[in-house]
């Protein structure tokens, strides 16, 4: 399970050095590989292929032609791509997910459980802005037990 947010540079060729915190467990959940894809809120997802594999057999399952189903997996399913960690732990991120993305050279690797987010700086800080303010908003569903 991955948790935690790192701020990191992409270098000039789309590569993102992942941190040695997490390398380790990439390598052994996945043989290095990964899969990235965009996400409704404008960031990427970045799976392990076993967690990705997980995820894509849910979202396969559902209806092909209800229209929101149809969304999501083009979305989701449309915008994957196969990624190996190289030999000094960097992946790298495809030009029309950068954009998708908003990436620049600064970004955000925020661990989420079995995946990672990866925001653009600005997109992180308008995160971060947001969540000052759950406190003011009624539990999603779900939370309602969840005792701290």
């Amino acid at each position: 399970m991955f948790q935690g947010a790192a701020a990191l540079n992409l270098d000039n060729k789309g590569r993102l050095a992942i941190p040695s915190r997490h390398r380790d467990a990439l390598t052994a959940a996945a043989n290095g590989g990964l899969v990235l894809t965009a996400h409704p809120h404008h960031c990427l997802l970045v799976f392990p292929v076993d967690a990705w594999e997980k995820f894509r057999a849910t979202l396969l399952s559902t209806p092909t032609l209800e229209a929101r189903s149809a969304t999501f997996r083009r979305l989701f399913v449309g915008h994957a791509r196969d990624e190996t960690l190289d030999a000094a732990g960097r992946v790298l991120v495809a030009p029309e997910l950068r954009e998708w993305a908003g990436l620049e050279k600064q970004v955000w690797l925020v661990g989420v459980g079995p995946y990672f987010e990866l925001w653009s700086d600005a997109g992180w800080k308008e995160q971060q802005a947001h969540m000052n303010t759950v406190g003011d908003e009624p539990l999603p569903p779900g939370f309602e037990d969840l005792v701290l």
